[in-house]
């Protein structure tokens, strides 16, 4: 008899085993199947939009904006993004502060800079004239930040603290390095700036000269910038986001960390106007390659409406920031839309209307993608899982075009969550607050909700909300060509005529294109996988002025940070660069770098319009590659003479024997030692 139970129970054991390995089995292939209808869903990654833009945070005096393909000068708007083929520029007794990431770049006064190139790996600046401190607080062996200026390009090989400056003519350029390194092309020549070395070179590129020397004493502009830098150091949101996430540096001011039950550590804003709702106090404007973008009037907000989500808790709003990831994606505004449709109106009239995303909803883009891009773009901004992504994917742009009524958002039915407001004040760039549309909040409710704003925008829509100034660069500067190792985009066209390309429907064009539920890649004869047409085809304008960015490699498992742990500084951590590091016994000399400049420039040179294929005959030829008008490809470096390599190791040796001696380290004092209790002292036992 117990013989037989034993083994009834083993049987029931065995059972129980082999139905919990099914179940295992049966989940890990539905997630192997959910990755590679991702994988077999993607396209060329390289054309998606960048995760990461600029951001004017701060601004003194006369600083004037030109967006990317437009003559207009308008008055800076801070939060506004900038992006490649901005201008900016700081008139006389001004100055300005950029973020991109944790990197600050700060200009001087009578200073403008053009963004040559900005996506998640290139920061090309173009600094015709002025002066600008760059602190570079992070560099992965793919990121590159290199200024160009009238006679050099100025690539940074380190993490650390720099300076820039161009004079009014633009015959000359010091480069000071406080912290960091950095590599001088121009001239036929290359040069290594370590820190504590200022070069000055004097010329162009038929003759350049070239002088080493120490670093002079700061002044009031380098003690604003280490003003600036200190109090980023001892930001407090450190420990709940990224140092990556761009416009953190200005919550502490602004508002407080809380824990909510559910949502983890969330920031709220201290004080706020009554009936204020995200996304309501600011405007709308239209940014390539994103389209519709949301610009906050509050000094704080840049982040908390490019990052994570919003929850309205006990009648008050708090910022949800989403898991703490290394480099989290931007996003132009994470919100859904409402009405605005072909054929829909409200009963106060034709308007477009809008409210946040809540905590582990899924932002849809309204631009062309890749499958990959809405993955990363949705999980490092809030906590979701890739099924349900995919499921709202599948939902809302295979199955309902861009219609998404059968999905429940919770601040659509929050009181005073939705945001409406006429179309001519949407596309026009005006303020929101003082134009919002009174609706009933059951018909907001029952209004169609979309993932793209249905509006065509104009020039007003691309300028923004800046006033026009008199103050811009002089037309010398403007005009300015200047020297460069990396060849970046061409100019971006007017927003005029890529209207007039797209025929009047510029925005529909970037609009996401549904086809079939997502399936897994096809594996083709020869073994390699084909790739498949999602509702997420890449697509930017012809002759838009990417097409020679870099290609990405494909995108990888992002590194979490440890959460309630600020990212130590990096201002003397020194990154492997097996690329760039010149042989040992020349690291300390200015040798030429052949093998390194040349190099670079041919790996980062792309063929014209590869991200806008139109249909051709297949005897059509493929346009000639467009060039950027005002950027000189550096000469090719030469070997020095003799005497000339004799004159760079003087100028070294010099720099080295002039170099101040570091203080002496200061010993901390040593505690001192109890006193010694005299046996004469000791209480005498009873």
């Amino acid at each position: 008899m117990k013989t037989r139970k034993l083994w009834a129970w083993m049987v029931l054991l065995a059972s129980f085993a082999f139905v919990l390995q099914l179940s295992t089995t049966a989940r890990a292939q539905d997630d192997a199947q959910v990755q590679d209808q991702d994988q077999g869903q993607d396209q060329d990654q390289s054309q998606d939009p960048p995760g990461r833009v600029a951001r004017l945070n701060f601004s003194q005096g006369s600083v004037s904006f030109r967006p990317a393909g437009e003559d207009d000068w308008v008055s800076a708007v801070p939060n506004r993004p900038m992006v490649t083929g901005d201008d900016l520029w700081a008139d006389e007794n001004s100055r300005a502060e950029v973020h991109v990431g944790s990197a600050a770049i700060r200009l001087g006064a009578k200073t403008g800079i053009t963004f040559l190139a900005l996506d998640d790996h290139t920061t090309q600046i173009r600094l015709a004239q002025g002066s600008i401190i760059l602190r570079v607080r992070h560099l992965d062996d793919d990121d590159s930040y290199e200024v160009d200026t009238p006679n050099i390009a100025f690539s940074l090989l380190q993490p650390g603290e720099y300076r820039v400056d161009v004079s009014e003519d633009g015959s000359q350029t010091v480069t000071n390095v406080w912290q960091g390194r950095g590599r001088v092309t121009g001239g036929g020549f290359s040069y290594n700036v370590v820190a504590g070395q200022s070069a000055t070179f004097t010329g162009n590129e038929q003759h350049l000269d070239y002088d080493l020397g120490q670093i002079p004493n700061r002044d009031g502009f380098d003690d604003w910038a280490s003003e600036r830098d200190d109090r980023e150091d001892h930001a407090d949101s450190a420990n709940y986001v990224s140092r990556e996430m761009t416009g953190y540096e200005d919550l502490d001011e602004y508002g407080d960390w809380s824990y909510v039950a559910g949502y983890g550590p969330c920031w709220r804003p201290r004080a706020v106007v009554v009936g204020w709702a995200p996304y309501r106090f600011g405007h709308w404007v239209y940014v390539g390659p994103w389209g519709w973008t949301w610009v906050e009037d509050e000094p704080w907000g840049f982040a908390p409406f490019h990052y994570g989500r919003w929850a309205s808790v006990n009648g008050g709003w708090f910022w949800v920031p989403g898991p703490v990831v290394v480099r989290p994606v931007w996003a132009p505004a994470l919100v859904a839309f409402v009405g605005g449709g072909p054929g829909f109106h409200f009963s106060a009239g034709v308007g477009v209307g809008w409210f946040p995303l809540a905590p582990g909803e899924v932002f849809i883009p309204g631009y062309h993608v890749s499958r990959r891009y809405v993955n990363n773009v949705n999980i490092t901004n809030t906590t979701v899982n890739i099924t349900k992504v995919t499921n709202v994917y599948n939902t809302v742009v295979v199955n309902r075009t861009t219609n998404v009524n059968n999905i429940t958002y919770v601040n659509q039915h929050v009181n005073n969550g939705v945001t409406v407001v006429s179309h001519e004040t949407f596309v026009n760039a005006r303020p929101v607050a003082g134009n919002v549309m009174r609706v009933d909040q059951r018909e907001l409710a029952a209004a169609p909700v979309s993932h793209i704003a249905h509006a065509e925008p104009i020039r007003t829509s691309v300028v923004g909300a800046g006033r026009p100034v008199s103050m811009r660069p002089p037309a010398a500067v403007i005009s300015r060509p200047v020297v460069a190792v990396r060849t970046p985009p061409a100019p971006q066209r007017s927003i005029d005529q890529r209207q007039a390309q797209a025929g009047g429907r510029l925005n529909e064009q970037t609009l996401v294109r549904p086809v079939g539920p997502a399936q897994p890649a096809q594996m083709n004869q020869g073994g390699r996988q084909q790739q498949s047409q999602d509702g997420f085809k890449p697509f930017t304008p012809p002759n838009s002025g990417n097409h020679q960015l870099r290609q990405m490699p494909p995108a990888q498992p992002r590194t979490y940070e440890q959460q309630g742990t600020a990212q130590p500084d990096n201002r003397n951590v020194h990154q492997p660069e097996n690329r760039t590091v010149p042989p040992p016994e020349n690291r300390n000399m200015q040798q030429p770098e052949n093998r390194n400049v040349q190099p670079q420039e041919n790996r980062n040179s792309q063929p014209a319009n590869r991200d806008f294929r139109a249909p051709q005959p297949e005897q059509v030829r493929p346009a000639p590659q467009e060039t950027h008008p005002l950027v000189r490809s550096a000469p090719p470096v030469q070997e020095r003479s003799p005497q000339q390599e004799r004159q760079q190791e003087q100028k070294f040796n010099q720099w080295h024997q002039e170099r101040p001696a570091p203080p002496p380290a200061q010993r901390e004092p040593s505690r001192p030692s109890p006193p010694k209790q005299d046996k004469q002292d000791k209480p005498k036992g009873r």
